[in-house]
């Protein structure tokens, strides 16, 4: 006489289902990951970019002269990599008020990663820029 025995364990099919299913899971989980790396890298580069931008507008500003309304360019190493800026001084309409928009690049590509946008007035003598604001608050009645 034969005898049955009881089989336990997974069928072929019901182990390649599951494998189907991991294998889907690591797929999604591979391409989240990705785009998440993606996004972290993307800004970092603005982030970069932004700064070079507010470094050039400082270094206009800590020039201490009146800008010139004209376009001005250049590259600079910064990170580990090549960047290019250019830098566009105009007119705001307020006398000695001028705007300097400044635009971030990789070195040798023509997307834009970032355009940081300041404002200049005219230079003062040192120390003269804080006479108008405490001219207005001895006016006002407030001491320090």
């Amino acid at each position: 006489m034969f005898r049955l025995r009881s089989v336990t364990g997974f069928t072929l099919i019901e182990v390649m289902v599951a494998l189907a299913i991991v294998a889907f899971s690591l797929t999604a989980i591979a391409a989240s990951m990705n785009q998440m790396i993606d996004a972290a890298n993307s800004m970092r580069e603005r982030t970069y970019a932004s700064w070079i931008a507010q470094n050039k507008i400082a270094e206009l500003r800590l020039a201490n002269i009146t800008p010139e309304v004209s376009s001005t360019s250049g590259e600079v190493d910064y990170a580990n990599s090549q960047w290019s800026w250019r830098a566009v001084v105009s007119e705001t309409g307020i006398e000695s008020f001028y705007r300097v928009d400044v635009s971030v690049s990789h070195a040798g590509s023509d997307y834009q990663v970032r355009t940081v946008t300041g404002f200049i007035g005219e230079p003062v003598p040192v120390g003269r820029a804080n006479q108008v604001w405490n001219r207005g608050l001895r006016a006002s009645g407030a001491t320090n």
